[in-house]
């Protein structure tokens, strides 16, 4: 494990040292994600990992009012079945690990049936609500 954490320390450095450099989260998210003036708000930039079958990979979950994004130094590549590069939330969920509660995950599901586990959150809670918000914002917009 120590090469890992090792690995994970320095990615959270990096992350660290960009928020520093850009000026703050809402300036980071602008620059990788675009923001649509007027219209959209940052509510919460938490920094969490995201699970893959190759471990966990240390980044920052951006929740706006429009979207929802992950930023990792690592590239990660996850491809939809019809090419389309945007991906809508159908279902926000937590859990915990039954052996530790204190271990807690969000599960996000796209339409697309892609499941994306969050966890390590700072302020678990928050994040949660904050998705919750989005993906329900989008679901009434639809209707």
């Amino acid at each position: 494990m120590g090469p890992k954490l090792t690995e994970t320390m320095k990615g959270k450095l990096k992350l660290g040292t960009k928020i520093l450099k850009e000026g703050g989260w809402e300036n980071v998210f602008k620059q990788i994600f675009g923001q649509n003036e007027g219209e959209e708000q940052l509510l919460k930039a938490s920094q969490c990992y995201l699970s893959t079958t190759t471990g966990p990979i240390a980044g920052i979950l951006f929740i706006s009012t429009l979207k929802v994004a992950f930023c990792s130094d690592m590239p990660i590549a996850v491809h939809a079945p019809c090419g389309k590069l945007l991906k809508v939330i159908k279902l926000v969920k937590q859990s915990e690990n039954m052996e530790k509660p204190s271990q807690k995950y969000i599960e996000v599901v796209t339409e697309d049936d892609h499941e994306f586990w969050f966890m390590g959150f700072l302020r678990f809670e928050k994040a949660f609500t904050n998705l919750q918000k989005v993906v329900s914002k989008v679901c009434n917009e639809g209707d």
